[in-house]
């Protein structure tokens, strides 16, 4: 909303021709480019959509009052989440096209958990005014790129003004025909397996916030977890094809997460940290470097209640041919809550807002 009241639709090309004839490329002034106070609103919004891929699945994307997003399912897959600058991500650790690609893939993973194909985003960005237009296009080119690699596009969004830079993405999807894999469909006797990588982020973060980046160079991967994770989209489709009987994606902690589909299907989760905290699930060796250079630190704690990785974890019937990509590391059984090699987890079992 602008400061006299009025509303304008993101989704619109809007502005007067002096407005729109600024739309190029931004500006420079000697080696700083224009400020997208400088630069207004709705140049900016139509640099944006310049930037945007046109898509299949697109039957009105940006310049209109609202998208218009095919649904060949006739149901559509919808999911939301917010990052904010200081709580999220910090700009001085991470670039702007990977704080972009963040966005989208807390988002897309979700959809993937669904048994779902991504198709559509919408991006809400606020943000102050001294930013460098450059800075956000970069934003732009990173969502852009992940969603790409998941089969999205980005439909639409808002712009708006903030202290900090916050993002609110939207996520859609189609079933294909599909029935949604949900939290909820987990029996005792079902495999417990898990696809993607855990313990990367949270062992990247810890590197950040210690200041150990230039530490050890080798283990930049775990820094790059942190800053660009990189969910196993396809996997949530091959999962529901395979039978899964629930799916979650790890964005909290694996035993957090877990614990949300325990609940939703009434079932005891039992997991086995031989299976979980070696390879190809946790890069063992990486997050052994990693707690020596932070002075004691427990890998097993990255690995499961770090979060951040969205890799996907699955229930199955114990009869599933799991494909490669897909590591057992655990099995539903009657009763509630999460066992840890036999006993109750007493540690903190991941990211709660309102808590930390």
């Amino acid at each position: 909303m602008s400061p006299s009241g009025r509303q304008c639709d993101r989704n619109a090309t809007v502005g007067s021709g002096r407005e729109r004839s600024r739309l190029a490329a931004p500006r420079q002034r000697g080696e700083e480019f224009i400020k997208i106070a400088e630069y207004g609103e709705f140049a900016l919004i139509a640099a944006i959509g310049k930037a945007l891929p046109d898509s299949a699945d697109l039957i009105v994307g940006v310049g209109d009052d609202a998208a218009v997003v095919r649904a060949p399912d006739g149901r559509v897959v919808a999911t939301t989440d917010m990052l904010i600058e200081g709580r999220h991500f910090r700009r001085e650790w991470s670039a702007a096209r990977d704080i972009g690609a963040k966005a989208a893939a807390r988002n897309l993973a979700d959809i993937a958990a669904m048994g779902a194909r991504p198709t559509a985003l919408l991006v809400s960005f606020a943000g102050p005014g001294e930013l460098e237009v450059s800075w956000v296009l970069e934003l732009v080119a990173g969502i852009t790129q992940e969603s790409s690699a998941a089969g999205a596009a980005v439909a639409g969004g808002d712009t708006s003004s903030a202290d900090v830079v916050m993002l609110a993405v939207t996520a859609l999807g189609d079933l294909e025909g599909r029935q949604p894999v949900t939290r909820g469909g987990a029996r005792a006797g079902d495999v417990v397996a898990v696809t993607g990588s855990l313990g990367g982020a949270a062992a990247g973060l810890a590197l950040l916030t210690a200041g150990l980046t230039q530490d050890d160079p080798g283990l930049e991967p775990l820094i790059r977890a942190h800053r660009r994770p990189t969910p196993p989209y396809a996997a949530g489709r091959q999962a529901a094809d395979l039978g899964a009987t629930a799916m979650i994606d790890i964005s909290d902690g694996l035993i957090a997460d877990l614990g949300h589909l325990s609940s939703a299907s009434g079932v005891q989760i039992e997991l086995r940290t031989s299976a979980i905290t070696a390879e190809p699930v946790a890069p063992q060796r990486l997050l052994a470097r990693a707690a020596a250079v932070l002075d004691g630190a427990n890998p097993q704690q990255w690995v499961l209640a770090g979060g951040d990785d969205h890799a996907l974890a699955a229930t199955f019937p114990p009869d599933a041919a799991l494909p490669a990509g897909w590591t057992i590391i655990g099995q539903a059984s009657t009763g509630n809550g999460i066992l840890v090699d036999g006993s109750r987890w007493n540690g903190a079992g991941g990211w709660e807002h309102f808590l930390a």
